[in-house]
């Protein structure tokens, strides 16, 4: 049989190292295909930040050779970016149905619908990008129509699990289709890109329809209250259980948070909820029923600032006030670096009266560590890649790959930007490419850098001086000045001393400079910010951003 020596590259721009932001190209020759264009969540220091994005720059370089978007399910961290990109590289989008009305949807909003090419990919189903053939997969997630792709190479089959979790009786459509992966582990799989966000959980996810229960009983012990349950926008199944249950119990159904009512019309008009007649209520109705007979499902339980349920918390909320004996019900996990928010949210929501309950009233869409090795099992890959998590998450899942019987060498660990190039010769991290992500701060996208942060940062901590000077036109004497403005520094009535004193510093430097004969405006205002900067340094140990302003008449 002849040797294959053909290689091919994975060229991560996001995903890894992180939770969110998943975008990998794949590319051989004149092809190059995109999985997945998703969007991170700001961290904390991002101050002012919306969001961020992946950054494009090297498939901008190489727009010619993009031959398509292939999209593996419709949650935020993997469609969300999709809008701005199309912006920079116009790409042909491949999802499945509910996939692509998710992704139409957000299209319209930012109204590039009719810019941007797309095509509906059902399970099974092969499609042919350039060098590349891609087949669907049917996998189980959090969100219905979730897909893995086998990607077809020429230097063979690679395996993208996407977000998955083995689950023999989804809520909507059919369980993962497990044959299907051990019938491309006989024909040889090249590697596994697999979904590392659960790997350090022992065992195995319970079923989706196992929080059906959970919900029947917290409705049965609750039927004096009113109902109030926080779960993800795009968590299909989850809403439909409660929905169910709501159904059971007698209930209506009141649906609130923009991005939650987007997704359920789309999920309901594409036939993916099925939601009973005379169920759902408009929210101006809520008052024309009994607390005992209504249901609110909501967003906002990560505890993001402006999502109803923070909203509700904060009585900012004009349509919902909490009332004691309300229940509150989490039905999500706290993402990292989150749970302060939520606990925020969740104690003033206890301190309006209201009863929240937290815990045992969720199960994660991704695979813990048994389904991970099932699916090592299955496809028997000569490499592995973990995908999908903060480094933590990828370093135990290259450990479980070794368990699994693939040589150490034969793991890799990515960075964002890393070029690996593979085939069954060759594995190696040949190139960097840039993959920093591009922050997105209201209608700016990428106008804001680590310079801004860092001024933001600092504005934030130590507030902002500002000094102002004016001089004659042509003789350069001063005419007026300096006056000295503080903003978030100290409250300048109880500080005239202070005030005086500065006053005094700037003075000093700007007669230094006048009479050195230095009239260039951007070096007398470095001196008067070194010397302003110094002073107060040394007399507060506090370092406020100094911005001199000279002015001319």
């Amino acid at each position: 049989m002849k040797q294959n020596n053909k290689s091919v590259k994975i060229i991560p721009l996001g995903g890894l190292e992180q939770i969110g932001m998943n975008i990998t190209a794949f590319e051989y020759e004149d092809s190059i295909i995109v999985v997945d264009c998703g969007l991170a969540f700001p961290e904390d220091e991002m101050l002012g930040i919306d969001l961020v994005i992946p950054d494009v720059t090297y498939l901008k370089e190489n727009a010619d050779k993009v031959k398509g978007l292939v999209i593996t399910h419709g949650h935020e961290d993997h469609i969300g970016a999709i809008p701005y990109i199309e912006n920079e590289v116009n790409m042909p989008i491949y999802a499945t149905k509910l996939t692509m009305g998710l992704i139409e949807h957000k299209l319209r909003e930012h109204g590039n619908i009719n810019n941007v090419r797309r095509k509906i990919v059902t399970h099974g189903q092969m499609i042919t990008l350039g060098a590349f053939r891609i087949e669907f997969i049917r996998t189980t997630h959090s969100i219905a129509d979730a897909a893995a792709l086998a990607i077809y190479t020429p230097a063979g089959i690679i395996v993208h699990t996407g977000d998955f979790k083995v689950d023999y009786t989804p809520v909507f459509g059919e369980a993962i289709d497990l044959p299907r992966f051990g019938e491309l582990g006989k024909k040889g799989v090249l590697a596994l890109m697999a979904d590392s966000t659960n790997v350090e959980r022992p065992g195995y996810t319970p079923s989706e329809k196992t929080i059906g229960k959970v919900f029947d009983h917290l409705f049965d012990d609750n039927k004096d209250h009113r109902i109030i349950i926080a779960t993800f926008a795009s968590n299909v199944d989850r809403v439909q259980q409660i929905i169910n249950s709501a159904y059971k119990y007698g209930r209506k159904v009141v649906v609130e948070g923009r991005s939650m009512v987007n997704v359920i019309q789309t999920a309901s008009e594409l036939g993916y909820i099925d939601i009973p007649d005379n169920t759902l209520i408009e929210i101006d109705q809520i008052k024309n029923y009994p607390d005992e007979q209504v249901v609110l499902i909501t967003t906002g339980s990560q505890g993001e600032n402006m999502a109803a349920l923070s909203r509700i918390a904060a009585s900012i909320h004009k349509q919902i006030t909490i009332k004691p004996g309300d229940v509150v019900i989490f039905s999500s996990s706290p993402i990292p670096g989150n749970e302060k928010a939520i606990f925020k949210v969740i104690n003033e929501l206890e301190m309006k009266g209201a009863h929240v309950i937290f815990q045992d009233t969720h199960v994660s869409g991704h695979a813990c560590q048994e389904e991970i090795k099932l699916m090592y099992a299955l496809t028997k890959p000569k490499y592995a890649i973990p995908v999908h998590g903060e480094y933590r998450h990828l370093k135990r899942h290259a450990e479980l790959a070794v368990e699994m019987g693939i040589p150490k060498e034969n793991v890799k660990i990515l960075s964002a930007g890393d070029v690996l190039s593979i085939g069954e010769d060759v594995f190696d991290v040949t190139g960097k490419v840039q993959a920093q992500g591009i922050l997105v701060d209201g209608l700016g996208v990428g106008d804001v850098g680590n310079i801004v942060l860092r001024d933001r940062q600092q504005l934030s901590e130590n507030g902002l001086l500002i000094v102002v000077v004016t001089l004659e036109a042509g003789s350069n004497q001063q005419v007026a000045g300096p006056d000295i403005v503080s903003r978030g520094f100290v409250y300048v009535r109880e500080a005239e001393n202070l005030m005086d004193e500065c006053r005094e510093v700037v003075q000093e430097a700007l007669d230094n400079c006048l009479d050195r004969g230095i009239t260039d405006w951007g070096k007398l205002k470095n001196t008067i910010r070194d010397a302003l900067s110094d002073f107060l340094w040394k007399k507060m140990k506090r370092s406020p951003m100094i911005l001199p302003i000279i002015t001319e008449v």
